[in-house]
């Protein structure tokens, strides 16, 4: 095994410069994603049935299809079709729309969107209805009692597969490599090709991603327990009893 072109500048930047993309498109299509995945949730279950079937049949499109075929469709297919419209290449939003980032971000964000969107729908449909009696009971309005007890009680449900839909999200970034983004598998990639090295930038990336894994895991599990209404962990010594 041969990692001494760890130490060369050169490639150190790549990886660094991948690295960085990974964090942000986990950040940026999780972040977005879920808002979308909200959205997505809130439509199937209070939406009015057109905005429901709408919202059901892009779950079901993104669902069924390649995550590798979107991208090609947003990247080659819409990216390509957007220069013809007139006037977008003097727009504000044209150096967005020629950045393969961007498209990557749209991509995964889309795809985050109808996953989740379908756990916190399931989650949703899972709230105990006697909890919601109960706030209706109080007075609380429909309103409040869905971003107040129906969605948060849904989320603290679903929660840890969300956290696994992170995690998926994480292992899919590699995808844009193919979109000339530079992430850590291109960086490897770079490396192999200039090296003629095949196992050890595979073997860093796979170290690095297992890392992040970890990371991401303990961030959401704690998470799950400092959330509001879980309930508190009881210390060994009153488990037994």
């Amino acid at each position: 095994m041969d990692f001494s072109w760890i130490h060369d500048p050169f490639y150190q930047s790549y990886f660094w410069q991948g690295f960085v993309n990974t964090l942000m498109l986990v950040a940026i299509s999780g972040f977005f994603g879920f808002i979308l995945a909200v959205l997505n949730a809130l439509a199937q279950v209070k939406g009015p049935r057109p905005l429901a079937w709408l919202a059901k049949g892009y779950t079901t499109v993104i669902r069924g299809t390649p995550l590798l075929v979107q991208l090609f469709f947003f990247y080659d297919g819409i990216g390509r079709l957007l220069p013809m419209i007139d006037g977008i290449r003097q727009s504000i939003i044209w150096p967005l729309l020629t950045n393969a980032f961007f498209f990557g971000c749209l991509t995964f964000t889309v795809s985050v969107g109808a996953y989740a969107g379908e756990v916190i729908r399931g989650a949703m449909a899972s709230v105990p209805k006697r909890e919601l009696e109960t706030a209706k009971a109080f007075g609380m309005s429909s309103w409040k009692i869905l971003w107040r007890i129906w969605l948060p009680r849904a989320i603290q449900i679903c929660l840890p597969t969300l956290t696994g839909e992170i995690i998926l999200l994480l292992k899919s970034v590699p995808l844009v490599s193919t979109i000339a983004v530079v992430d850590l598998l291109r960086a490897a990639n770079i490396v192999r090709s200039e090296t003629f090295l095949v196992y050890e930038p595979l073997l860093l990336v796979a170290g690095i991603y297992v890392a992040l894994t970890v990371v991401l895991t303990w961030v959401m599990h704690t998470i799950e327990k400092n959330f509001p209404g879980a309930k508190p962990q009881k210390s060994a010594l009153f488990s037994r009893l």
